[in-house]
């Protein structure tokens, strides 16, 4: 790849257009990866903050004319400036490279796109012009030159990618088309919003519900009061359908394929994988442990923030879809993956952590009464397993989600000193703010800057842990400050049940010595990065049992890229990334979203927010604790959207 020739981005120029290679100056606010399209080399991009060209055989004005031209095709024409201004600047750029451009419309594509930015209703027409001007600005000469001589330009062979990108859409593991389905709640639309979100993921109310929300942490209406709703305005399209016994609209299945692909696990990346190869006609089987469907997210998520029969419907979608699903089926018990590999074409491993990590602490291996890890704890709950461990006081030691749920689900099952420890502050929780605070507000005592060093014992049974106050030093490899504990400061808490729930750990124990997968020494599965594949060709796998226990979201995610992985490695393509996920990478690269972007004042209006119990009330039920979205609330929360829309075009 050669050097950056020239680069306008975010009001900064570099222009090495006549400089030697020592003399060049380096771009540092936009890059482009080596080889970042496999089999082509990268010459060129245009883009909503600017462009930057590497190849000097660019025609900076073809460029102009392939980006307005995708511009064209995304245009809503809902506004006039926008439909009608970028029609008539791409009109004239096309005259120019026609050899038919008149004197004077260099001037008047730069007033015309000024205009457009000034006066259209969203980020599409507001940012569109911009490399236009710029290019106008920096390259006129070679506009001059075209205008002058009155020929056509020569073609010289180039290829445009082109995507269309949103902050939010960035963000999500799935990139689901985040403005496009809240613009169409907005009109009052939900089932075609419902279908749209679709598209990218088959769990909409699981979503809804359970989502951590990257989207909204890049929703650039937070730059002015609060982010859009985006995650309950996907839950309320999807009880809106549910509620209203809406028979749901599966999207057009491919013709039958003769190969087959076996999942292992039917959490939500399994599911969302089910679903996706299902839509393009494989013939798929999940394998599943437990007597119904969701894994994690069923045995591990309380009913009061995701009810069951929301995730039962779900999988009921993806099951109408052609998929079977095996359930209580273990595989290395029930089945091998020997036989699993001699019947089907390709394996998806997509097992949850369902295992609970060690605190290391004197006696936590003791098989005390009292004793039971977070993720068995939450597990015994969800399935009802009364009667639960025996005693009044509980004390919960972590600070993630399911340290979260651990205490929030106690003093709904009768447990009256509710307690949780963490060893660092609360700032560095990685638990939801949102749950933080439910829980807060549900009286859970907090004791942070302690660990516990010894589980106190009597007869046999929990008594008490005693426990050291910690403060915090330097960081570690997360960012955090590392807490260190302070000496001399041990204390002891009464207790009659302590719930570990520092982290989750991963079961491989199914997979037999034939198999023999590459693992690391987290007990993780080794992929390629590129092709999802494991160490054995044909075997895939994506979600906690690569990554580590995450955000549900983001195994919904990783499912659905494996399912397109899967379908290029049964119909003989080449198993890599596709262009679209290509072009979302540089935009990640280039960040999409800018925390620290002036919007100016808009119209004021508040986000809505869902009602919820009474924390009173709620803290003893096991019923959903917050009422989705009524239709008028929804439509008012839908239209706070900016339609963040931004263009990015490649040329290669």
């Amino acid at each position: 790849m050669s050097e950056v020739l020239f680069s306008s981005w975010k009001g900064k120029v570099v222009d090495n257009r006549d400089k030697k290679a020592d003399e060049q100056e380096p771009v540092d606010n936009i890059s482009i990866p080596a080889g970042f399209f496999q089999e082509s080399e990268f010459k060129a991009f245009m883009g909503w903050d600017g462009f930057l060209i590497n190849d000097p055989d660019v025609s900076i004005i073809e460029l102009c004319e392939a980006f307005l031209t995708k511009v064209q095709e995304e245009s809503c024409g809902q506004c006039i400036p926008c439909r009608v201004g970028t029609r008539v600047m791409l009109e004239m750029i096309r005259d120019i490279a026609n050899g038919k451009g008149e004197k004077g419309d260099i001037e008047t594509l730069k007033s015309l796109g000024e205009t457009i930015r000034r006066a259209s209703k969203c980020t599409i027409g507001q940012t569109s012009p911009t490399p236009v001007i710029e290019a106008l600005t920096h390259f006129r000469e070679e506009f001059e030159k075209a205008i002058e001589e009155k020929k056509k330009l020569p073609a010289n062979g180039t290829r445009y990618v082109s995507k269309v990108t949103a902050p939010c859409m960035n963000a999500c593991p799935s990139h689901l088309n985040v403005p496009r389905y809240v613009e169409l709640i907005k009109d009052g639309r939900f089932l075609d919003s419902l279908e749209v979100i679709r598209e990218n993921t088959c769990l909409p109310g699981v979503l809804g519900r359970v989502c951590v929300r990257p989207c909204e942490s890049n929703c650039r209406r937070a730059n002015v009061d609060e982010a859009i709703s985006i995650k309950y305005l996907k839950r309320f399209v999807a009880d809106f359908e549910r509620e209203k016994h809406q028979a749901p609209r599966l999207p057009e299945i491919a013709e039958k394929k003769d190969k087959k692909v076996c999942i292992v696990g039917a959490g939500p990346s399994g599911v969302s994988c089910a679903y996706y190869l299902a839509e393009k006609g494989y013939q798929v089987t999940v394998m599943e442990r437990f007597g119904e469907p969701g894994g994690m997210s069923a045995m591990g998520i309380p009913d009061y923030r995701l009810p069951r029969p929301v995730l039962g419907r779900e999988v009921e979608i993806v099951q109408a879809m052609g998929v079977e699903i095996r359930y209580n089926t273990m595989v290395g018990r029930d089945i091998t993956m020997k036989q699993i590999r001699d019947e089907f074409d390709a394996i998806f491993i997509a097992v949850g952590a369902q295992g609970s990590s060690n605190m290391r602490v004197k006696g936590e291996d003791a098989g005390y009464k009292g004793f039971i890890p977070g993720v068995k704890y939450l597990l015994d709950i969800n399935q009802g397993r009364d009667p639960y461990p025996e005693g009044t006081k509980v004390v919960v030691v972590g600070g993630g989600n399911v340290a979260i749920d651990c205490v929030r689900c106690s003093s709904r099952i009768g447990k009256k000193d509710v307690n949780l420890i963490y060893r660092r502050t609360r700032k560095e929780m990685p638990a939801d703010e949102v749950e933080i605070r439910d829980a807060e507000e549900e009286k859970v005592n907090f004791h942070f800057l302690c660990n516990p060093t010894n589980i106190i014992e009597k007869d046999g049974k929990v008594v008490g842990v005693e426990l050291i106050r910690m403060e915090l030093g330097e960081p570690d490899e997360s960012g955090r400050r590392r807490p260190v504990p302070i000496e001399g400061s041990e204390f002891v808490l009464d207790t009659d049940i302590i719930v570990p729930a520092i982290g989750q750990a991963i079961d491989l124990s199914f997979i037999d010595e034939d198999t023999q997968l590459e693992v690391t020494r987290k007990n993780t599965i080794v992929v390629d990065p590129e092709t999802k594949m494991t160490s054995v060709e044909g075997i895939f796998s994506a979600g906690d049992c690569v990554t580590g226990p995450g955000a549900l979201v983001a195994a919904a995610g990783g499912g659905r890229t494996v399912a397109l992985r899967i379908d290029q490695y049964l119909s003989g393509q080449p198993v890599r990334r596709t262009e679209e996920e290509l072009m979302e990478d540089f935009f990640t690269g280039i960040g999409v979203y800018d925390a620290k972007e002036n919007i100016g004042i808009l119209d004021g209006r508040e986000r809505k927010h869902l009602a919820m119990l009474e924390p009173d009330v709620r803290k003893f039920t096991f019923a959903e604790v917050e009422s989705g979205f009524p239709v008028n609330e929804a439509i008012e929360e839908a239209d706070r959207c900016l339609r963040c829309y931004r263009i990015g075009l490649v040329a290669l």
